[in-house]
């Protein structure tokens, strides 16, 4: 029978991801993360959620695998927030590095081409953040630990019909995203098909570098839609709702998962405070396993971590059950590498810190979102949960 992950946690006293053999007892994984760029805290959460697990694995003698145990190497790689650097990101790890599993790209504008060559190269590669379905769509290498926008932009459409009553929609998205775009048309469809033609009055873009979101407001506000939706990153999310704010417009907006990092309410203020959004997880009120990850992470680091830090751990725990599950490690790359792969493909559910999931024929979990609301104190609040 095959080792459980609690039983790990209990040998180990904790789980961490894992990678290809550096040495003979040592294990390398590699982390294809935006340390600088446009998301830069989205690269921080990640590196910091894994270091804190790598601590709490190699402090207890390493991660055992079929009876051996190996210490962990992280290597994290700045992709700069971009598509190209994070392809040839993901070659140096993978055939300079050697290691033996990737987590990250966390955003899909990075996960998507970095994913093709993850498969192209058989590695495993793992996304916390990416809800794109192209990051693993006919890749059998590349999983995720976020759900799909298809699952979230019904949450999006239900959620603000329900509560803000709406009739009508404005969209605001980043065309050069594949992220933000596809929600954005995902959005579209669905509000459309459950409030009729032209019921999203407003279906405006905007550039990845842009500041100046006037002109486009300013005909979004025009068509005085209900709410305005924008699946945007959390940067541009603080100027677009001061930028809203300042030409008037005083109705609710809903946003996406992309709004979670913890920068938000630094760049945002008072200007997102009662505003909602969905995601993985509600920090403010989280209870037992999730509750002990943002209580420690807090202490440790100085601030509550964001989704993309839980993903990360869940990410990371995943690979680790995986490694686990091969029983053993070759030492040659390729063959542990598809030894990695395989054993993913067979793990039929995980309980992680965001929640429980189950995983599909493509690499993807089934699992809840949350919708949460900002509170007047700037905390994640729960409001619901939305399950497949």
């Amino acid at each position: 029978m095959k080792r459980t992950l609690a039983t790990a946690v209990l040998s180990c006293s904790a789980l961490l991801l894992a990678g290809s053999a550096l040495a003979a007892d040592t294990i390398k994984i590699g982390y294809n993360i935006p340390l600088t760029g446009d998301i830069p805290k989205v690269g921080e959460s990640s590196k910091l959620s894994a270091e804190m697990l790598k601590e709490d694995i190699n402090g207890a003698g390493g991660l055992e695998v079929g009876g051996k145990k190996y210490m962990l190497d992280f290597i994290y790689e700045d992709n700069e927030s971009k598509a190209e650097s994070a392809v040839t990101t993901a070659l140096k790890l993978i055939e300079k590095d050697q290691v033996l599993a990737m987590i990250g790209p966390n955003s899909s504008k990075q996960a998507v081409p970095a994913g093709q060559i993850a498969d192209d190269n058989q590695t495993v590669m793992v996304s916390p953040w990416s809800t794109n379905p192209d990051t693993t769509k006919d890749r059998p290498w590349v999983f995720r630990a976020a759900f799909l926008d298809p699952f979230q932009g019904p949450v999006a459409v239900n959620f603000s019909a329900k509560t803000f009553n709406a009739k009508t929609a404005a969209v605001l998205y980043d065309l050069s995203n594949d992220y933000s775009k596809g929600l954005a048309e995902i959005f579209k469809e669905e509000f459309e098909k459950k409030m009729g033609a032209g019921s999203v009055v407003a279906f405006e873009s905007h550039g990845t570098k842009d500041q100046d979101f006037s002109a486009q407001l300013t005909k979004i506000t025009s068509a005085k839609p209900d709410f305005i939706f924008v699946p945007d990153n959390y940067n541009q999310v603080a100027l677009i709702v001061k930028q809203a704010h300042q030409l008037g417009y005083k109705g609710p907006f809903m946003g996406s998962d992309a709004w979670g990092s913890s920068e938000l309410m630094t760049l945002c203020g008072d200007d997102c405070k009662g505003l909602y959004f969905s995601t993985h997880y509600a920090a403010a009120g989280a209870t037992g396993a999730t509750k002990e990850f943002i209580d420690r992470y807090t202490k440790k680091y100085g601030y509550v971590p964001d989704d993309v830090a839980a993903l990360t751990w869940d990410a990371t725990r995943i690979v680790l059950q995986a490694i686990q599950d091969t029983e053993g490690l070759s030492g040659k790359i390729r063959k542990d590498r598809k030894a990695v792969r395989d054993a993913m493909s067979e793990i039929p559910s995980f309980e992680g810190i965001t929640g429980a999931m189950k995983f599909d024929e493509e690499g993807d979990p089934l699992k809840c979102a949350v919708v949460v609301r900002i509170s007047d104190s700037g905390e994640f609040e729960f409001t619901e949960s939305v399950c497949p």
